[in-house]
């Protein structure tokens, strides 16, 4: 709340992230209108064919030259982290990279972390990515409630085939459970049918050997001709540590299990696991059914919440709505620091302008639409359009940007059509 004559303004660099074609344009914004500083945003080489649309988007913000874009490689990149011009730094990554930008790079950058000693003295912010879980309750769950959240939890690892940093990569799921066998062979079916897109994201293949290589033993799902398989690992049989550790950023996915005696003491396991055990704060998902939460008690449910230290949780949906979500603060739960910055140092979004914050967290119903209808918490959203099994996504998607670009009630019956066909 600086008033304005007292705002002094600053040169910010946003090096775009590869994967999510929004996350470069609000990082952007996170810069220009809630810190007051103009933005020279460089694309990451992997969506650089974004730069033109969102050069013509963004045309305002340029033309008043508080906005540039620009392509580039990493030696692009390395230039401008040092250019005397760039004051603060915003990066969307991996942790290697945001290393490399504070510390330098091979032995030097190992000397400089060593000593506390930067080699880039600016402020810099990140957002970082995890080894994000997913946390199965278990409860009374129903042959169709399994298969929407199987439905679920494949959406949390394969949308965008993988390439997400908030994809789940361990699936907490409880030992000793009736339905534990058959979800995770639910999980399977849907991700063997859906999803089937190619690995576009640099890396994968290796990045998925290396998963593999620590697995122990691992099964790999046939994902067809064009998609690369999705490997899961057992971690109680594999290099646990290294598993818990190491955030792949493809398509793989290991499965911890935890004895199962009653739903509160198993859940509180299961947080405590994903507070000390795994890689990064970003975000966690948790699937419970209401009258597991009843069951619990709500008043120890929110408790149990509040010990979870993550950026973003997500109660039956997925933590990347809260990054579809503009108003919700996006990013690592706090405590990164430059020589540890876990899922990143600070946030970005946040259009409510809020400060201070410390996570987000987001709720969905159990049963979707028309199931919901039955139960005390119902809803009008169908399969949700996010999900990898929504045979309408790209429909959905035109008639949505239409809607908010004209809003009309004509529109809306289209809409309702499409979303109740995906």
């Amino acid at each position: 709340d600086i008033p304005p004559e007292q705002r002094r303004g600053k040169v910010a660099l946003v090096l775009g992230a590869g994967n999510i074609a929004a996350i470069s344009p609000l990082d952007a914004f996170q810069k220009l209108f809630i810190e007051n500083q103009v933005v020279l945003l460089k694309m990451n080489p992997v969506n650089d064919y974004l730069t033109d649309y969102l050069k013509a988007a963004l045309r305002p913000l340029i033309e008043c030259d508080a906005l540039r874009i620009i392509r580039g490689d990493g030696a692009v990149g390395a230039y401008l982290c040092e250019h005397p011009l760039v004051e603060e730094i915003h990066i969307t990554g991996a942790k290697a990279t945001h290393d490399a930008i504070v510390w330098g790079i091979g032995e030097e950058g190992a000397r400089n972390k060593a000593a506390n000693t930067p080699k880039n003295h600016r402020k810099i912010t990140s957002e970082l990515g995890a080894v994000c879980p997913t946390i199965v309750v278990p409860g009374p769950w129903s042959n169709a409630d399994i298969r929407f959240q199987a439905e679920q939890i494949a959406t949390h690892k394969l949308h965008n085939s993988g390439f997400n940093c908030v994809a789940c990569q361990t699936l907490i799921v409880p030992r000793g459970w009736r339905h534990t066998d058959k979800l995770l062979a639910a999980v399977s079916n849907v991700m063997s049918r859906f999803g089937q897109r190619e690995a576009y994201y640099p890396g994968n293949e290796q990045r998925i050997e290396e998963f593999a290589a620590h697995a122990g033993g691992s099964d790999a799902i046939d994902r067809g001709l064009l998609a690369p398989a999705c490997i899961l690992a057992n971690m109680d049989r594999g290099d646990e540590p290294w598993l818990a550790q190491h955030e792949v950023f493809g398509t793989a996915l290991a499965i911890k299990s935890f004895e199962y005696k009653d739903a509160g003491s198993y859940l509180e396991s299961a947080i405590a696991y994903a507070n000390d055990r795994l890689y990064g704060t970003l975000g966690a998902n948790i699937l419970i059914h209401p009258k597991t939460v009843r069951e619990i008690g709500r008043q120890r449910f929110e408790e149990l919440l509040q010990k979870l230290r993550y950026g973003t949780i997500a109660v039956n949906a997925w933590t990347g709505l809260g990054f579809l979500l503009a108003p919700c603060p996006w990013g690592g739960f706090p405590g990164g620091s430059s020589r540890d910055p876990q899922s990143g140092i600070g946030t970005v979004h946040n259009s409510f302008m809020l400060e201070g914050t410390e996570r987000t967290v987001i709720s969905a119903p159990w049963r979707p639409f028309p199931r919901s209808l039955l139960s005390l918490h119902p809803t009008l959203l169908p399969r949700p359009p996010w999900f990898i099994t929504n045979r309408r996504q790209d429909v959905i998607g035109r008639l949505l940007t239409d809607f908010q670009f004209k809003p009309s009630w004509t529109k809306l019956p289209r809409i309702f059509v499409n979303a109740l066909r995906g």
